[in-house]
C-alpha cells in the first residue's frame, strides 16, 4: 500500500555491485540553490528527532507561519488550512510536479495526485485518495486540486476525452452550489459527502466518471442557526436570476423568504453569489443539462422558497388554516396542482385504523399550526433532497463511460468530524462515517501493516495503537444492538407520537451502558469518538430517522401535472406491504459500508487536513485545538509505524517483472533470462544494484524495501536503462542520417566543383587535338594539364582593369567575353626589323579587339570581326607566333605572340563553329600590306646568347625569320595532374573509416636531439598519391616533390590534319614506360658559417650540404647532417636545385579531326556586363592587375627579404651569452616599372596567369572532401 513512484532526473542510483571502486563523483554545486526559499522545520515528520504530539505541533506551527501548509508523514500528506490564497496552485506549479517523485519537490497536494496517477499507469492498480479532517479544514479544496491536476496531466487529444475532463471539473461548482453552505466554522462547508470515481482506459486517458452521494443535510433547507446560511444555490438564484426568471417564478431577494432569511445571514465575505450563479448555469450546460431541465430545476428551487413562506394561523377549534391565500395560489401554480388539494394536504392528515391486520376506518384529522408547519417543512426538504439526488444521477448519465475502462481513480470528499453545542441525528451520522474512514486508515496503515509483517515473517517491532472498531460496532451493530438498532426499534413501536418514540429510544439506550465508550445522561447520551467525546440530544431523533413523507403529500405530488416533479418521487409506498421501509440510519449505514468496500478495492492515498483556528484567521494558530486534532488523527502512531516499517512491498513476481532489467544476471538486451525462482531473482537484483542488506528483507511471498529513497533509486536506474537504450538507437540512426547527408553533400559538392572544369577540360582536349602532331610543344606545357579559363584579364568581371578594357572596347550586354590576355604584336619599322609591342587581346562572340596603351591613354588599336578572319597560321616549332589571315586589307595581317595561342585558337574556333582553317607549317604566308604578300619561316637555333630583352617568348625574330630552340615532339602527351595532398578527415569520417583502410599511425614520438634536448620527430612520408583521371580533377595541384609514376598514355586516336590537310595514319602504340626512379632528397646548402655550442643546435660551415627535416615558421629549421639532427637558422640555408633530367615522354597519338564544341549560350545577366557576375570571374579576386607599358616587359616581383634570426623553438635566451652573428643581407632585385617601352609582355602575363590559377586552386572554406 505504500506509495511507489518513478524517480526524476536528480535521483541517484546506487552503484552497481562489483563496480570498480574509486573516488565518489560529487555533483557540482548549483549557484541557484542559494536563492531557494529555506524550508521551516522538516518536510517529512518521520525525520523528527523526538516523536511526540508536541514536537509534531511545533513543526506544523513553524511551517504554517512560514506559509508552508503541506507536510509529509511518509506517503501521508498533512494539510493545514491557511484561510488565504498562497498562489501555490498555478499552472506553472502544477507542471513542475509532473513526472517528479515525492522527494524531488516540496510537499504538495499535486505530489499526491501525481503519485496516484503514476502508480495507476505503472502498476495497473486502482487508486483512491481519502481526505479526512474536521469541517473547515480544507477537504473540499484538496479534492478540487486533485481533480485539477489529474485533468491536466492525463492527456488525450480526443474530443470525447476532453469532454469528460470538462464535465469532471464542472461537477465542482455545480455540487458546491447545491451541497455546500456557510457554517460557523467554514464559509464553504460540505453538507453532503461524495465519492468521485474517474474511469481511465489502458493509456491513462479519462473515459468516464461516476459520483456517489452520501447523506445530504436536508434539514438545513428549512432552518439554520444564527449566522449560518442555507445552501448556496438559494442565494445565488435569488440574487442572480434574470428578469425573465423573476417574472416566471415570482422571484424576489433572499430577504423575502423565510428559509433564507431566518438566520439573519444573507451575504458572506469572499463569496460573490451572482458570479457563482453564472458559473453554476455554465456547469449545467457543460454537463449536458438541457435548457428545459435547467428551467425545471429553477422552478423546484422557487417552489421550495415559496413553500417556506406559507404561514398558518389557529382557528377557534385549535386547528390550523393558511393565513395568506395568495401564496397558496402561486405555490399551486408552480406545482401545477389544484389549490384546494394543496391546502388540504398542508392542513390535514388522513389516517387509517387497522383491525386484525385488515384495513379499518379512514379518518381525516386536522393539524394544528405546529403540525402543519412540520408537514410544510417536510415537503420542502423532500423536494430538495430528491432534486439533489436527481442532479447527481443526471451527472452520472452524462459522464457514463462510452468505452470499457481499465482503472479507476477515486476521490472521497466527505463532511468532517463535527462537535457542536447541540448535536442531533445529523451529527451522529456524520461522525459515524468519519469513524468508518478512520477505521480504514487504521486497517490499512497500522493494523494491516503489522499483520502483514507477521504473516511474511519480517523482523518487526509491534506498535500499540487505538483501534476504533469498538466505536463503529457501538453505532452500527445489530447484535448486541447498537445505537442505530435501538433507534429503529423506537421508531417502529411508537411511530405515531414523536415524543413517545424519543422516550422509547432513551429507554433502549440503557442497554448500552456497559460499553466503555458510551454514557447515557437522561435525554442525552455521550459517545467517545476517536476525535473526542460528543454529547447528542435525543429530542427529534426518531422523527428524523423515519425520514418519511406524509401519504397526503405524496398523493398530492402524484396528482401534479408537472412531469419533472413526479419524476423526483418515482417510488410510491405500498399501503399493503408489511415490510418496514428503510430509515435514514439504515441508508447511511449501507452507504458507509459500500464506500468502505470500494475504498478497500483500491490502493489508498491519504490527506489529513487540520484546521488551525475556529475564526478562519490566516495568522492565528490555536495550539490547543491543533493538538487535539493531532491526537485524534493518530499522527504520532503513524510516524512510529512509518519509521519502524517498510515503505514498499510487492510480490516476488511483480518485483522481478518491474526491475529485472537492472541486473545482468536477470536480463540480456531487455529479455528476461533468469532461470531460478522469483525470490532468488529479487535477491540477485537487489545485490547487483548495490542496495544495502539492512534496506530490504525477503518475506514468504513478497519483497520489502525499507526506505522510499531506495525505491526511487531503483526506479531511476530502470528509467536510465530505457533512456540509454533509446539514446543508443537514436545515436545510430542519427549517425546513419548524418553519413547519408554528408555523402550526398560530398557528391553534390564534387559535381558542382567539377562540372565547370569538365567543360574547360573539353576545350583543352579539343585544342590539343587541333594542333597535336603538327606543332612542337613547350616543355613546361607538359608538366600538368591546365584548364582553359578564358577571361584572364577579368573583362567580364568587376575588376578595375576589366572594367577599363570593357569600356575601351565598347562591349555591350549582348556580347560575351570568351578570351582575354596579354600579348605582343610585331610593329613594322621602316628599313629595319619589326619590333614587338605589348598589347591586350579581348575575344568576344563578335570580334577580336587588339588594345594598346600609350602615353595618351588606352585605346583599341584594331578591331577584327570574326567573320573577317580567313585562316590562322602557326609555325611547326614551339614558338608562340600566330598570324590572322584577313585577306586584302590596308593594315595587313596582324602578327601576334601569345603564350596562350592554343586556347585563343580554341575559343576562336568555338565562336565561329570551326569554319576557320588552322594552318601549321615551317613557313607562314601572310599579307604584309594590301596587295603585298610575305612569308615568315621558323628555324631551330641557339638563342641563349641573345639578350633576354630581345627575345619574344623565348624566340628571336629578324627579317621574317623566327629562331627558337628545339621543343618537345609534336606527339607529346601532357602528364596527368599530380595528386592533391590528402587532407586530414573530419572527426565524423574518422569514426566511419572503411575497414580496408590501414589504421592511423600514432603521433610521432619526441626524439632526443643533440645534447639531450627533445626534438620533434619528422613527419612520416606521405602515402603514394592516387592517380586521378584528367576529367575527374579540376584544379591542377602542385607537383609533388620527387619522382612519380606516369600512367601509360591512352590509345592513339586517328590524326586529322588542320587547315585543310588530309588524314594521317596512326602511329604504332608506344612501349610501356620504364619504372620510376628513386626519389632524390632535397638538399640545402649553407651560405655562411654558423658556429654554436648550444645544445640542440647544428653548427654549419659554408657550402656544407644538409637535409631539412622540419621547417618551423619562427626562423629555425630542423636539419640532419651525417645522421645527427639539430636546429639551424633558416636564412643561412639555400635550396640546391635538382639536376635536370632528360625528357622521356612517349610520343603522343595523332589528333582526331572533329568539329569544335558548340559555342556556349550567353549566360543570364546578373548585374554585370556580358551576363557574368564578379564572383564567377577567375580573376575577380586577383590582387591589383596593373596595365603593362606600351614598350617594355613587366619585371618579376621582388624577392621577399628573409626574416630576422628568431630564437630557437622552445629554448629561452641564455643570459650573458654572446649574440648570434647577423645574417648577411640578400641583394634586392628592383621591380621593373610598368609602362611603355621595349621588351616583351611575358612578365605581366605570367602574373595574370599565376593569379588566376592560384584563385582556382584555392579550395572552398567548407571543401573537406578527399576527392
Amino acid at each position: 500500500m505504500a506509495i511507489s513512484k518513478k524517480a526524476g532526473k536528480k535521483g541517484a542510483a546506487a552503484p552497481a555491485a562489483g563496480a570498480a571502486k574509486g573516488p565518489t563523483k560529487v555533483a557540482k554545486a548549483d549557484w541557484k540553490e542559494g536563492f531557494k526559499k529555506k524550508q521551516a522545520g522538516v518536510s517529512d515528520m518521520t525525520l523528527l528527532s523526538t516523536i511526540s504530539n508536541e514536537s509534531i505541533n511545533g513543526n506544523l506551527k513553524k511551517r504554517f507561519q512560514n506559509a508552508e501548509i503541506y507536510t509529509y508523514i511518509g506517503h501521508v500528506l498533512i494539510s493545514v488550512n491557511p484561510f488565504r490564497d498562497l498562489g501555490i496552485y498555478t499552472e506553472q506549479t502544477l507542471h513542475s510536479y509532473k513526472g517528479k517523485n515525492r522527494l524531488e519537490m516540496p510537499p504538495h497536494v499535486f505530489a499526491i495526485a501525481e503519485s496516484m496517477y503514476y502508480n495507476m499507469n505503472a502498476y495497473k492498480e486502482n487508486q483512491c485518495v481519502i481526505i479526512s479532517g474536521e469541517s473547515g479544514a480544507g477537504k473540499t479544496e484538496a479534492a478540487k486540486r486533485i481533480m485539477q491536476y489529474v485533468a491536466e496531466v492525463s492527456g488525450g487529444k480526443d474530443s470525447s476525452i476532453q469532454e469528460i475532463k470538462d464535465m469532471v471539473l464542472a461537477t465542482n461548482p455545480l455540487l458546491e452550489s447545491f451541497g455546500c453552505a456557510k457554517t460557523l466554522r467554514n464559509n464553504n462547508s460540505s453538507r453532503h459527502g461524495k465519492y468521485l470515481e474517474i474511469m481511465f482506459n489502458a493509456q491513462g486517458e479519462p473515459v468516464g466518471a461516476q459520483i456517489t452521494n452520501y447523506l445530504l443535510e436536508k434539514g438545513r433547507v428549512v432552518g439554520q442557526i444564527d449566522d449560518e446560511r442555507d445552501f448556496h444555490i438559494f442565494y445565488q438564484f435569488t440574487k442572480g436570476a434574470s428578469p425573465q426568471q423573476r417574472e416566471e417564478f415570482g422571484l424576489q431577494g433572499p430577504e423575502s423568504y423565510v428559509y433564507t432569511s431566518r438566520s439573519g445571514c444573507l451575504d458572506v465575505p469572499g463569496i460573490d453569489d451572482v458570479s457563482d450563479f453564472s458559473d453554476t448555469l455554465k456547469a449545467m450546460s457543460t454537463i449536458g443539462l438541457t435548457a428545459e431541465e435547467q428551467n425545471e430545476i429553477l422552478r423546484m428551487l422557487a417552489l421550495i422558497l415559496w413553500v417556506g413562506n406559507v404561514q398558518f394561523d389557529e382557528n377557534d377549534e385549535g386547528n390550523s388554516y393558511i393565513a395568506d391565500e395568495g401564496t397558496l395560489d402561486f405555490i399551486a401554480y408552480l406545482m401545477q396542482v389544484e389549490k384546494p388539494a394543496l391546502g388540504k394536504a398542508l392542513t390535514s392528515r388522513v389516517m387509517e385504523t387497522q383491525r386484525g391486520g385488515r384495513r379499518g376506518s379512514v379518518y381525516e384529522v386536522p393539524l394544528n399550526p405546529a403540525q402543519a408547519g412540520a408537514a410544510r417543512d417536510a415537503l420542502g426538504k423532500a423536494i430538495y433532497n430528491n432534486l439533489f439526488d436527481w442532479i447527481v444521477d443526471r451527472i452520472n448519465r452524462s459522464m457514463k463511460p462510452r468505452v470499457a475502462h481499465a482503472h479507476v481513480l477515486g476521490i472521497l470528499d466527505i463532511y468532517g468530524f463535527e462537535i457542536f453545542e447541540d448535536n442531533s441525528f445529523e451529527q451522529l451520522c456524520i461522525n459515524y462515517v468519519n469513524e468508518k474512514l478512520q477505521q480504514i486508515f487504521i486497517e490499512l496503515t497500522l493494523k494491516k501493516e503489522q499483520e502483514e509483517y507477521a504473516a511474511e515473517q519480517i523482523q518487526w517491532q509491534p506498535i500499540k495503537f487505538f483501534n476504533n472498531k469498538v466505536v463503529c460496532d457501538l453505532i452500527e451493530e445489530k447484535r448486541p444492538p447498537g445505537i442505530f438498532a435501538a433507534l429503529n426499534d423506537a421508531c417502529a413501536t411508537a411511530h405515531a407520537d414523536p415524543a413517545a418514540a424519543d422516550n422509547s429510544f432513551v429507554q433502549r439506550l440503557g442497554m448500552l451502558s456497559s460499553n466503555p465508550h458510551f454514557d447515557s445522561r437522561g435525554s442525552k447520551f455521550l459517545v467517545k469518538h476517536y476525535a473526542g467525546d460528543v454529547m447528542y440530544n435525543v429530542q427529534g431523533m426518531t422523527d428524523k430517522n423515519k425520514d418519511s413523507l406524509l401519504k397526503d403529500l405524496i398523493d398530492l405530488i402524484g396528482g401534479s401535472q408537472n412531469d419533472f416533479l413526479q419524476g423526483l418521487f418515482p417510488e410510491r409506498p405500498d399501503p399493503n406491504s408489511k415490510k418496514r421501509p428503510p430509515t435514514a440510519g439504515d441508508r447511511i449505514k449501507t452507504s458507509a459500508n459500500l464506500l468502505v468496500e470500494n475504498l478497500m478495492r483500491a490502493q489508498p492515498s491519504y490527506i489529513r487536513t487540520i484546521k488551525p483556528n475556529q475564526n478562519r484567521s490566516p495568522t492565528e494558530y490555536d495550539d490547543k485545538a491543533i493538538l487535539h486534532q493531532i491526537k485524534y488523527l493518530g499522527l504520532q502512531e503513524n510516524i512510529r509505524v512509518r519509521r519502524a516499517g517498510f515503505a514498499y512491498r510487492n510480490t516476488f513476481e511483480k518485483m522481478i517483472e518491474r526491475f529485472y532489467l537492472l541486473s545482468p544476471a536477470t536480463s540480456y538486451a531487455g529479455e528476461y533470462i533468469w532461470q531460478g525462482d522469483a525470490k532468488s531473482g529479487c535477491e540477485r537484483i537487489l545485490r547487483d544494484t548495490g542496495v544495502a542488506k539492512e534496506e530490504w528483507q525477503m518475506g514468504v511471498t513478497k519483497a520489502f524495501i525499507k526506505n522510499p529513497e531506495t525505491l526511487f533509486a531503483l526506479e531511476t536506474m530502470r528509467d536510465r536503462f530505457w533512456h540509454n537504450m533509446a539514446a543508443r538507437i537514436q545515436r545510430c540512426w542519427r549517425a546513419y542520417l548524418r553519413h547519408r547527408q554528408e555523402s550526398a553533400t560530398k557528391i553534390q559538392r564534387f559535381w558542382m566543383s567539377k562540372k565547370e572544369g569538365i567543360k574547360l577540360a573539353h576545350l583543352r582536349e579539343y585544342g590539343h587535338q587541333t594542333l597535336a602532331g603538327r606543332k612542337e610543344r613547350r616543355r613546361f606545357s607538359l608538366v600538368s594539364q591546365r584548364r582553359f579559363l578564358g577571361d584572364y584579364l577579368d573583362v567580364a568581371g568587376r575588376s578595375a582593369v576589366g572594367e577599363m578594357l570593357r569600356g575601351v572596347c565598347g562591349i555591350g550586354a549582348g556580347e560575351d567575353v570568351a578570351f582575354s590576355s596579354r600579348a605582343e604584336i610585331l610593329v613594322s619599322r621602316l628599313g629595319r626589323t619589326s619590333k614587338p609591342s605589348p598589347r591586350y587581346l579581348v575575344l568576344t562572340s563578335k570580334a577580336l579587339y587588339i588594345i594598346v596603351t600609350t602615353k595618351e591613354g588606352t585605346s583599341v588599336d584594331r578591331k577584327i570581326l570574326l567573320g573577317a578572319i580567313k585562316s590562322v597560321g602557326l609555325t611547326n616549332l614551339q614558338d608562340d607566333f600566330i598570324i590572322f589571315n584577313l585577306g586584302q586589307t590596308e593594315e595587313g595581317d596582324p602578327i601576334l605572340a601569345c603564350k596562350l595561342k592554343t586556347e585563343l585558337i580554341v575559343h576562336l574556333l568555338q565562336r565561329t563553329g570551326g569554319t576557320i582553317p588552322v594552318n601549321v607549317g615551317p613557313t607562314i604566308d601572310y599579307n604584309k600590306k594590301k596587295d603585298k604578300r610575305a612569308q615568315m619561316k621558323a628555324v631551330k637555333g641557339d638563342v641563349s646568347a641573345m639578350p633576354a630583352a630581345q627575345r619574344i617568348s623565348g624566340a628571336t625574330y629578324k627579317s621574317g625569320t623566327i629562331t627558337i630552340g628545339p621543343g618537345e615532339p609534336p606527339t607529346s602527351q601532357s602528364r596527368l595532374p599530380a595528386a592533391r595532398k590528402p587532407r586530414p578527415p573530419k572527426a565524423t569520417t574518422q569514426r566511419r573509416a572503411a575497414p580496408s583502410q590501414p589504421r592511423s599511425k600514432p603521433k610521432p614520438a619526441q626524439l632526443p636531439g643533440a645534447g639531450g634536448r627533445a626534438v620533434p620527430a619528422p613527419p612520416p612520408p606521405p602515402p603514394a598519391p592516387t592517380i586521378a583521371t584528367p576529367a575527374a580533377r579540376t584544379t591542377p595541384p602542385a607537383v609533388a616533390a620527387g619522382a612519380r609514376a606516369v600512367p601509360p598514355p591512352p590509345p592513339a586516336p586517328p590524326v586529322a590534319g588542320g587547315g585543310g590537310g588530309g588524314g594521317r595514319a596512326a602511329p604504332p602504340p608506344p612501349p610501356p614506360p620504364p619504372p620510376p626512379a628513386e626519389p632524390e632528397k632535397e638538399m640545402w646548402k649553407s651560405l655562411y658559417n654558423f658556429e654554436t655550442s648550444e645544445e640542440g643546435e647544428m653548427p654549419l660551415k659554408k657550402d656544407e650540404l644538409v637535409e631539412v627535416l622540419q621547417q618551423d615558421p619562427n626562423g629555425w629549421w630542423l636539419v640532419k647532417k651525417d645522421g645527427i639532427e639539430g636546429w639551424s637558422p633558416s636564412n643561412y640555408l639555400q635550396k640546391v636545385p635538382p639536376k635536370p633530367k632528360p625528357a622521356s615522354a612517349p610520343p603522343a597519338p595523332a589528333p582526331i579531326k572533329r568539329m569544335p564544341p558548340p559555342a556556349p549560350a550567353a549566360p543570364k545577366t546578373n548585374g554585370g556586363l556580358n551576363g557574368t557576375s564578379a564572383s564567377s570571374s577567375p580573376a575577380a579576386s586577383r590582387p591589383g592587375s596593373a596595365l603593362g607599358g606600351a614598350a617594355g616587359k613587366t619585371a618579376p616581383p621582388p624577392i621577399k627579404a628573409k626574416p630576422a634570426l628568431a630564437p630557437k623553438p622552445g629554448a629561452p635566451p641564455i643570459p650573458g651569452g654572446k649574440p648570434k652573428p647577423p645574417a648577411p643581407p640578400r641583394p634586392q632585385v628592383p621591380a621593373a616599372a610598368s609602362g611603355g617601352g621595349g621588351g616583351g609582355a611575358g612578365g605581366g602575363f605570367g602574373n595574370d596567369l599565376a593569379a588566376a590559377l592560384a584563385k582556382r586552386r584555392q579550395p572552398a572554406a567548407n571543401d573537406d572532401d578527399d576527392w
